[in-house]
């Protein structure tokens, strides 16, 4: 069988599935469809034998499609970004912003946030970033493919970790 024939059945029969995943992790509707071209272009690439592409499970495309819809979602951050990305990277988050007189002092924070960030554990540092971007518990599941209930709990405990290191080192936290 030709590989674009088994590409193709398997895209007729798992396409609802993977539109359905697409969507629970964020994906506006209007952009499903580019993420269905995306996941073809994938599957094509990393399995270049029609055989191959007969064996793959529903589960196999859903992590196929995550992956498509956060590479996705992180391409539209980081374009939205890349504006003040030079700003950006001494400015501190607004949620935290004690807005001090003198940028020196106001750079000295945004060292001790990044700082007290790196002292995070991965997982809770992922979720307090997310959250510092700006970004909502149910856009961070989506995105990361946890449950909004494992972020908002890595988002309670990676705060008041974040807190308890910016109080040790001395320095106002607004806590």
């Amino acid at each position: 069988m030709e590989i674009g024939t088994a590409l193709e059945r398997l895209m007729a029969r798992f396409s609802a599935l993977a539109a359905r995943a697409a969507r629970a992790r964020g994906l506006p509707a209007e952009e499903v469809d580019e993420i269905l071209q995306d996941v073809r272009i994938r599957l094509w690439k990393a399995h270049p034998d029609s055989e191959n592409l007969e064996r793959l499970g529903a589960s196999y495309l859903v992590k196929v499609v995550s992956s498509a819809v956060v590479d996705r979602l992180r391409r539209r951050r980081r374009a939205d970004t890349n504006l003040d990305a030079a700003n950006e990277m001494t400015t501190v988050p607004e949620a935290l912003q004690v807005l001090p007189p003198d940028i020196i002092e106001r750079d000295a924070l945004a060292e001790r946030l990044e700082q007290a960030l790196a002292t995070l554990p991965a997982n809770r540092r992922l979720v307090v970033q997310l959250h510092l971007e700006g970004y909502g518990r149910d856009e961070m599941a989506g995105m990361t493919g946890w449950t909004e209930a494992k972020v908002r709990n890595l988002l309670y405990r990676g705060l008041e970790d974040l807190r308890e290191c910016l109080r040790s080192d001395g320095g106002p936290t607004n806590a």
